[in-house]
């Protein structure tokens, strides 16, 4: 396969689009052109030629009369336009290499969608000029552009094969670091998925208001705010840090708001400072914010979410 995108500045849509293509056909050839005989005899044409038609390869977006939109409205670019069409593939495709497992095609749609609405989308936003991914210079996009050569570079590199050869290899390193985000992006869905029995089989305590988990990394904030709405707290095992922590649970995806906070007094505290509060001989911390707190045993972690219960409970009755 032979993969043609446009010379001079890349965008991190067409390094995107060019990623993905990669991680299907690895063993294809990258070239940077915006000669037209090389882009008409090319597999893929990325970001460049004036076409947009699948069908044959061709995913550019610049051409007159391109509106095409996602059914939010936010348009598409060449990362959009590559990721609708085989993002289901790369999805599977990279599941099964960094996590072993076999998705069903639905999964791996599901998983193309989720991604596309929390990273591509905004790639788009930015190439088409709509908007930022990201406020500052650090958004995705800016981080991608920031593999272009600087004047410096011009200045150092001139023009012809040398310049050229830098380009392509500062392009690859953008493509490497938006690969290693897809990879990142289906292994922490895969996992959320596969992590969606133990969390709804864990043990449930203290009438209902409090979850252990035997493993700490689990993802579970999204099941415990669906389906379990009467878990207050959720207690769990860091077995990389080899202490057991207590969570409060938020009330959404995007908020610091908790069903309830663990107590005023505790916010800050440290070892002596949160045992003397606390009577608990191992609590190690509690962080200001007071959505999480440790303790070296079980034990400790047990007393210290009954605490916190007893807490929200003279809470809700005083209000």
């Amino acid at each position: 396969m032979v993969v043609v995108t446009h010379s001079g500045k890349f965008h991190a849509d067409d390094a995107w689009a060019v990623a993905v293509l990669f991680i299907l056909y690895p063993d294809s050839q990258l070239v940077r052109t915006r000669d037209t005989a090389t882009i008409e005899a090319a597999d893929f044409a990325i970001d460049v030629g004036g076409i947009h038609d699948p069908a044959t390869g061709r995913f550019d977006h610049h051409q007159k009369g391109f509106d095409t939109a996602r059914p939010s409205g936010v348009p598409y670019a060449s990362a959009g336009l590559v990721w609708r069409e085989y993002g289901a593939r790369c999805v599977a495709a990279l599941a099964l290499e960094h996590t072993g497992q076999t998705l069903s095609p639905d999964a791996a749609q599901q998983m193309a969608y989720a991604i596309d609405a929390d990273v591509v989308q905004y790639l788009d936003l930015s190439d088409v000029g709509a908007a930022k991914n990201a406020p500052g210079g650090y958004g995705l996009s800016a981080v991608v552009s920031g593999f272009n050569p600087n004047w410096m570079d011009e200045q150092r590199l001139g023009y012809g094969e040398a310049a050229d050869a830098y380009r392509l290899s500062q392009f690859r390193k953008a493509m490497a670091l938006l690969t290693d985000i897809m990879i990142n992006s289906v292994k922490y869905r895969v996992g959320a998925l596969l992590a969606l029995e133990q969390v709804r089989g864990a043990e449930v305590l203290e009438g209902g208001r409090l979850l252990f988990l035997n493993n700490g990394a689990l993802p579970w904030t999204a099941v415990v705010r669906k389906e379990m709405p009467k878990v207050l707290f959720v207690i769990s095992h860091s077995i990389a840090e080899q202490r057991y922590m207590i969570h409060a649970v938020p009330v959404s995806a995007d908020s610091f708001d908790a069903r309830a906070d663990l107590p005023e007094a505790w916010a800050g505290l440290r070892d002596a400072d949160l045992e003397q509060v606390t009577g608990v001989p191992d609590a190690t911390f509690c962080h200001n914010g007071r959505f999480i707190a440790a303790a070296k045993s079980y034990e400790g972690i047990r007393e210290l979410a009954r605490l916190a219960l007893l807490d929200a409970a003279q809470g809700a009755v005083a209000d």
